[in-house]
This record gives structure tokens, C-alpha cells and sequence, in this order.
């Protein structure tokens, strides 16, 4: 049978098939968030899962209503520059600058106008990233653990955990201003305390094992972890290598403790991640950067490794027992 359309209907239909398309295709694009890292992305099940917490917070999930562009400097500070133009040229609309101060002063650098979100370990202030904690500098905020700025407490806490310390090495990155901060609040404390104090640096991957043949040379009592993007990727190797060399070490975050690191004594990096992810999705709702105070941490945890000290010879003293966050047996 036939069927005899007139072209009114005709042109009415096609019309009517081509306008949810055609309001489809209109739809404006989903906001994009530049993410910044001087980790690797082995640590994704590390920083990721927090951040987009905060996002989600907020509203924000990946993939329905916004999109998340990655670029990861693998502890090499260097590359850093070029990665936060890359994402200045795709015109984010928001840079996180996750872990570590080089990959926010990075981002810094490469725009005045695209508001950054950071969370990192130093004193924001100090790296010349913001001007006030609450009322943060133009297009720049975010959440530092402040765990930089914990030198004269960590030796402390390792003099403590080996009474017998003359002698410790301070593992330090030289490419990052802060952590070379960090490094000389160490020495200090020790001088303070009697303690020898030798820095041994370390500025890429390849540079690790050279950093403990010197260590080998000197034979210090105690190591020193300096908190950097480049040692915590490293986190394995480092604690591996301690192990051999049969010395204490005592490290910035968590994890390292739960590689198989003695002990370490800081903030919470999760935590700084989940609430710069909450600070983004602010911006993204509307809110500036310059409103938004840096967010400070309220608890520092100590954490030991019973099993890395037994193996080590080393009683955990009861002081430290009794104030330690937790113990991993």
C-alpha cells in the first residue's frame, strides 16, 4: 500500500526528529578541572578517591557533571612548568595543585587568572603562594598539613625512639624550597639537642640509591625523611633501602609507616586532598579563591611499626606507645 505524506508533514517531521538532537548538541560543556600533581599515578588509589570525596560533597561527580584532565610530574619537579602551561592552554576552569608546594607554585606561575586549588605539606605563606591564611592572595587557596613545618618535633620523637642518636642524616630534595626549609628546622633541633646533623640530598628517582651509599659512608645513627612529593613516591624504596642499612628512620606521612618505615609523625594527606576537593567544587559553584582561607590540620599522628622495630632491635618506648595514634603489628 501506498503512503502519501504532504510535504507539510514531511518537513514537520524531520524537523521534529532533528530538534532534540540539535538541542542535544547545544548543551554547553561540562566544566573542566585541571589536576596538577608532582606524585605518580601508582598513588591514584591514594589522593584520588579523597579529592573527588570533597568533589562530591559539593555536588560535583566525574563524568555526569564535570570532567578531570590529569597530568602528573612523577616526583621530577622540573617538568612541572610545562604540565601547568598544557593545562592553562586547555582553559580549565580550576587547577588542583595536589601534592606538594613545587606543583602549586607551578601553577601559580603559569596563570593569574585561573583559580588553584593546593594542598600540600608547607607553609603557604612562606612559599610565597598566598599572602594572608584567611583572606588568601587573588586566584590561590587551598589545604596544607603544615607538615614542613614539623623539624624540632620529628627529631625529637627520634631521639626519643633511639636514645643512643650522635648522629643523624637529614634526606632532603634540594628542588623544593620548602622541603630545604624543612631540612634546616631539622638541623637546628638537633644542634639544640646535641645531635650531629649531615644532609644528604636527593633531587630525582636516580639520585635515591647515591643518597644511601653516602649514607653508608657516614654511618649516622638515625635517618630523617624529609616530606616531598619525590620520597613519597619513592616511599618503597626508600623503606626498603633504610631496612638494608638496618637504620631508624622516622617519615612525614602514614603510608611510609605502612610500607615498613619505623615511624612517622604529620597530618593526614587525605585529608588535605578531600578538602581541596571540596574547595573546587566551591569555586565551581561560584565562589573566589581570595574568600576562601587556607584550611589548617587539626590533629598530627604518630604512627609506628612494631614489626620494623623488632627488626631493627629496638624497643618502643612506653612513652611512645602511649601517644602513638596507631601501631601497626
Amino acid at each position: 500500500m501506498a503512503i502519501h505524506i504532504r510535504r507539510r508533514e514531511f518537513v514537520f517531521l524531520i524537523g521534529g526528529a532533528a530538534w532534540p538532537l540539535a538541542a542535544h548538541a547545544q548543551q554547553p560543556p561540562l566544566p573542566l578541572i585541571g589536576f596538577l600533581s608532582s606524585l605518580s599515578p601508582n598513588d591514584l588509589n591514594l589522593v584520588l578517591p579523597a579529592f573527588r570525596e570533597g568533589l562530591n560533597e559539593m555536588g560535583f561527580v566525574k563524568g555526569r557533571n564535570v570532567t578531570i584532565e590529569y597530568r602528573w610530574a612523577e616526583g621530577d619537579y622540573q617538568r612541572l612548568p610545562t604540565l601547568s602551561e598544557g593545562l592553562v592552554r586547555r582553559n580549565v576552569a580550576v587547577i588542583a595543585a595536589i601534592g606538594g608546594t613545587p606543583a602549586a607554585l607551578a601553577a601559580k606561575a603559569a596563570t593569574a587568572t585561573i583559580p588553584i586549588v593546593f594542598a600540600m605539606a608547607s607553609d603557604p605563606i612562606d612559599a610565597g603562594l598566598v599572602g594572608s591564611l584567611n583572606r588568601p592572595s587573588h586566584n590561590i587557596t587551598g589545604a596544607t598539613n603544615f607538615t614542613a613545618v614539623l623539624g624540632e618535633k620529628r627529631v625529637e620523637l627520634l631521639r626519643e625512639f633511639v636514645p643512643s642518636t650522635k648522629t643523624i642524616a637529614l634526606l632532603v630534595n634540594p628542588d623544593n624550597r620548602a622541603g630545604v626549609i624543612d631540612g634546616m628546622n631539622a638541623q637546628v633541633a638537633a644542634h639544640a639537642i646535641g645531635l650531629r646533623a649531615i644532609t644528604i640530598h636527593a633531587r630525582a628517582s636516580r639520585e635515591i640509591d647515591a643518597a644511601f651509599a653516602t649514607l653508608a659512608r657516614e654511618q649516622p645513627d638515625a635517618l630523617y625523611i624529609n616530606p616531598d612529593a619525590l620520597f613519597f613516591n619513592e616511599r618503597n624504596r626508600i623503606v626498603t633501602l633504610a631496612a638494608r642499612h638496618a637504620i631508624p628512620a622516622i617519615y612525614a606521612y602514614r603510608e611510609s609507616t605502612e610500607a615498613g618505615g619505623l615511624f612517622s609523625y604529620g597530618a593526614s594527606r587525605t585529608e588535605a586532598c578531600r578538602q581541596a576537593g571540596n574547595y573546587v567544587g566551591r569555586i565551581l559553584k561560584g565562589e573566589k579563591p581570595g574568600d576562601l582561607p587556607v584550611l589548617l590540620p587539626t590533629k598530627y599522628q604518630l604512627v609506628i611499626n612494631r614489626k620494623t622495630a623488632k627488626a631493627l632491635g629496638l624497643t618502643i618506648p612506653d612513652k611512645l606507645l602511649a601517644i602513638a595514634d596507631e601501631v601497626i603489628e
